[in-house]
């Protein structure tokens, strides 16, 4: 049978327990280090004891330490006048030092400061009187709660039956001020001190650093604190990816520009989505030794930054120090490359993405009101052997898949780093497998599609050779633009508005030459300056780290150009204007129904039967299967485009 001594043990342990369940690991912890956090509530009750009996000891000025029996000191002066203006001010020693129920008390004294309990009490004994004062309390627990689950409050990994730090190794308990205060000014001023007593060669660097000189030296309150980078209670290892997100962050709360040009460039928009691979903050400017860039020990002075780039980039040239880490493309002033080419691609954009939307709206409501008035034309062809004109080879199909796929799979690994700042591009490098992966298929991607590009070119040559007796460059089979396609473009803007007939077309209207040039360009333009960003090193060998910079924005923008073209205004030509809603299979079959090709294009029509050649192009109509194929495949597709398209105007219209 269990004697009266053990049953209040257990039931003292049980009362804790309930009261204050906390992780394993810290509770264990704590209940080691504190020796006793049993509330007061679950003690027996006892005689108060003032504060003036305390200090009649603690504030004798003479006796300021204590030796311990281990040789440890043991600073025992209290300042009244200082005690009395804290926030504890108010409060009975023997409310914290709760192991004490006489005095003269027991020498050495026991810890048992229960700053945790003490404030949870607080806390539920206000619960059902909201005030200031609770909500303040309620900011103490929540900052005690970050703490249990911070690396302060794990085992020591000398002696695992103490923590690493506790709450009055960091806050000095007699001198507590509120927010505001002259005590939170001076105790900030001391944090470099109060966390060097423990991490004392991050002390000794910070000391020298721009952050030391202006907190210790200068005493500028404004300046950087171990607590402004590391965090307050919650603070975890600065080898985890917390951490290191957590610091790349507070920095930013300081320097706001800085962290707005670092996430634009690819180390911040890898950083942004929750990763650490590349470059931040502390990897180039150092972390405790951070000193400005005119001082020769910086990590960033122009004799030292090199060295500071081969750190990730080995063996890379003198080119990457012309290179505009923190470049800001709306400081004309300062940056007046990046903000040319930043401005004429806005230019560009907003140019041609408003005279093709116009040009959408306006044949839709043309086409709408003649389909509905009867007078458009819409060919539904039923009969198995109904007569189909072949309008693409089965190269050119297949080039189109390839580029298709290959562009879609570009545009999501891409805006997902563009748009880094959206919860949809972090869900999606999750689903990629994160950075480095989506890396490898971005460029797994680019590879098919410059190769697509690049075989198109190659095979548009050799046709162009093979029938150079009588190929024309601007005659009615070329893709080159002409003086026909002008008067094309007004002609069709007069039958938008009602005042003509529709235009007439040869084998490429207007508006296909544009789809064809437009990603020509915008492919070269894409192209070269991904191989650029492909192998920075090797760019740098030649050409100067400015260079950088400005493929980021050509490649950035042309890329969403591009996408929004394609997949808005693209789409409608080929598949949702009237009279081709809801898709177009022509480009997967290769073939279109002979009637829709005359009027689709009538004086390609025209001129083949007048040279006896119309029967050459005359197909039988796809089969059931090739149709069905054709039909899904086009449908995923322009469902993929559109998911993208809404994607892109998310992160676009959410960019700060």
């Amino acid at each position: 049978m269990a004697s009266p001594t053990w049953k209040s043990l257990v039931g003292l342990i049980a009362s804790f327990l309930l009261l204050f369940p906390l992780p394993p690991l810290a509770h264990a912890s704590l209940d080691t280090a504190s020796q006793s956090l049993v509330p007061a509530s679950a003690q027996p009750a006892r005689a108060e004891i003032a504060n003036f009996r305390c200090l009649r000891c603690h504030a004798d000025p003479e006796e300021k330490v204590k030796v311990r029996s281990d040789g440890s000191k043991n600073f025992i002066f209290i300042d009244d006048k200082v005690f009395e203006h804290s926030v504890h001010g108010k409060q009975l020693c023997t409310g914290c030092h709760n192991n004490i129920t006489k005095l003269p008390h027991a020498k050495p004294l026991p810890k048992s400061v229960g700053c945790i309990e003490c404030h949870k009490q607080k806390l539920a004994a206000q619960k059902d009187q909201p005030n200031p004062e609770y909500k303040r309390l309620g900011i103490v627990v929540e900052q005690m709660e970050s703490y249990l689950h911070s690396v302060h409050a794990q085992p020591h990994k000398k002696d695992i039956s103490k923590i690493n730090a506790t709450c009055y190794d960091c806050h000095d308990a007699h001198n507590i001020g509120a927010l505001g205060s002259i005590q939170r000014a001076e105790h900030r001023l001391k944090n470099p001190e109060v966390c060097g007593r423990c991490h004392e060669k991050a002390l000794a660097e910070y000391k020298v650093s721009m952050h030391g000189k202006a907190v210790l030296e200068k005493r500028d309150t404004q300046s950087a604190v171990c607590s402004d980078c590391h965090s307050t209670h919650n603070i975890s290892t600065a080898k985890g990816d917390p951490m290191k997100l957590a610091i790349t962050k507070n920095c930013g709360d300081c320097h706001e520009k800085a962290r707005e040009t670092y996430f634009k460039s690819y180390h911040g928009q890898v950083n942004r989505l929750g990763y650490t691979n590349t470059a931040k903050c502390y990897d180039c400017h150092g972390g405790h030794n951070i000193k400005t860039v005119d001082d020769p020990t910086s990590t960033i002075h122009i004799n030292n930054r090199l060295k500071t780039c081969n750190t990730c980039h080995e063996n890379a040239g003198e080119g990457f120090l012309s290179f505009h880490a923190h470049g800001d493309a709306s400081n004309f002033e300062k940056y007046p490359d990046m903000f040319i080419v930043s401005k004429f691609m806005e230019f560009l954009i907003y140019g041609v993405m408003l005279f093709f939307w116009t040009h959408v709206i306006l044949w839709f409501y043309r086409e709408l009101m003649d389909h509905l008035k009867g007078c458009g034309h819409r060919e539904d062809v039923e009969h198995p052997d109904a007569v189909f004109f072949r309008r693409f080879s089965p190269v050119w199909r297949w080039i189109h898949v390839l580029f298709a796929i290959s562009t879609m799979i570009l545009v999501i690994t891409g805006t997902t780093l563009l748009f880094s700042h959206t919860d949809w591009a972090k869900a999606v490098m999750t689903l990629l497998g994160g950075p480095i992966w989506e890396g490898v298929i971005h460029r797994t991607a680019a590879v098919i599609w410059l190769t697509v590009f690049l075989g198109h070119i190659a095979i548009a040559l050799f046709n162009i050779w093979r029938t150079r007796e009588t190929f024309r460059w601007f005659g009615p089979t070329s893709m080159i633009p002409n003086w026909q396609d002008l008067k094309d473009i007004l002609r069709m803007y007069k039958w938008f508005l009602g005042f003509t007939s529709r235009p007439k077309f040869e084998r490429w209207t207007y508006w296909q030459k544009f789809d064809y040039w437009a990603p020509f360009w915008g492919a070269m333009a894409i192209g070269m300056t991904g191989l650029m960003m492909f192998n920075p090193t090797l760019t740098s060998d030649y050409l100067p780290g400015w260079v950088f910079n400005l493929a980021t924005i050509i490649h950035a923008e042309e890329a969403l150009l591009a996408t929004v073209f394609l997949f808005s205004v693209h789409f409608f030509n080929v598949h949702f204007r009237p009279e081709k809603f809801p898709l177009s299979t022509t480009i997967f079959t290769g073939a279109v129904p002979l009637e829709e090709f005359k009027y689709e294009h009538t004086q390609e029509y025209d001129r083949l039967v007048a040279a006896g050649e119309l029967e050459k192009y005359l197909v039988k109509r796809p089969t059931r299967t090739v149709e069905s194929l054709a039909t899904i495949l086009s449908a995923l597709l322009i469902l993929a485009g559109f998911l993208l398209l809404s994607l892109v105007l998310i992160g676009y219209t959410t960019m700060h």
